[in-house]
């Protein structure tokens, strides 16, 4: 290993590193940005400045997780959503972009269809992306997050204080922790892999990511059947449910919660990409 080289050097070398290992060549600024504690404008303006030898050191051990899969998200131990940074390690499953649309369009329909101060819950919070997300975004909402993991709670309440959110943390069972009160809106993006389609997902998941955030069985729709059978019985009206799905669930999750709330309108949302990604219930 050279004693010292410049910022594009290092850049440079390990960009064609990841390259030659099937991997996205971008992770490498992503981590050096994260190692200097540089945003990506301050690091370009950077690029011939020196790295010390410990730093390269370090750099260099990184990207050789990253040339194996791990997740540079574990390596950084932080994520980008909705304009915040959460803390993420290997407890939790990495926000992703269209879980961002999914805090959105509930904002948007929420604000427009709540009181002032809904009761709101995150079911299998996680990070506790979502619930943050509505908490910073709607203050007045009083939020309650859960999980069935004791170590994304924890994960999630030190996202919530670092950004000052003040949430209810509760441990247990999809609607178990929950059962016994009603709710204005109810927000999940439950685990909706089904277990066959597990050869098929990227290293980088499969290998990295925890399996009860990402598995359920019965192709996947375990847990949604279980929402549609509980959720009548926790909803106020009026009220709003929403719940993330993969892009292939659409019909299934719809037709699950038109046939829990028949009166209501139960409908699909896309993404960005112009997936099927979210199903809302509107509750009058």
């Amino acid at each position: 290993m050279a004693d010292s080289k410049k910022i594009f050097e290092a850049l440079r070398g390990a960009s064609s590193f990841l390259a030659e290992n099937g991997r996205e060549e971008a992770t490498a600024r992503m981590l050096l940005q994260a190692q200097l504690g540089l945003s990506h404008a301050s690091l370009l303006a950077s690029m011939r400045a020196p790295l010390s030898p410990e730093q390269l050191q370090q750099f260099e051990e990184n990207v050789e997780q990253l040339a194996k899969g791990v997740p540079v998200q574990h390596l950084t131990g932080q994520e980008e959503f909705y304009g915040r940074t959460f803390t993420i390690n290997p407890d939790v499953l990495i926000p992703r972009p269209e879980t961002e649309e999914l805090v959105e369009q509930a904002l948007l329909m929420g604000k427009a269809l709540l009181k002032k101060d809904p009761a709101i819950v995150d079911i299998g919070t996680g990070s506790g992306a979502i619930a943050v997300s509505m908490k910073c975004e709607w203050p007045d909402a009083q939020v309650t997050a859960t999980d069935l993991s004791e170590r994304a709670l924890m994960t999630a309440e030190t996202n919530a204080k670092r950004l000052g959110a003040a949430i209810k943390f509760r441990q247990g069972d999809l609607l178990t922790p929950i059962k016994d009160e009603k709710w204005d809106m109810v927000l999940s993006n439950p685990p909706y892999i089904g277990l066959h389609e597990s050869p098929e997902l990227a290293d980088t998941v499969r290998d990295h990511e925890p399996h009860m955030a990402l598995f359920a069985e019965r192709e996947g729709l375990a847990l949604y059947e279980r929402l549609a059978e509980g959720l009548p019985e926790v909803m106020n009206r009026p009220g709003l449910i929403g719940l993330e799905i993969g892009h292939l669930q659409g019909e299934a999750v719809e037709n699950l919660l038109k046939n829990a709330f028949p009166d209501d309108r139960v409908f699909i949302r896309q993404d960005i990409n112009k997936r099927n990604r979210m199903v809302f219930c509107i509750l009058q």
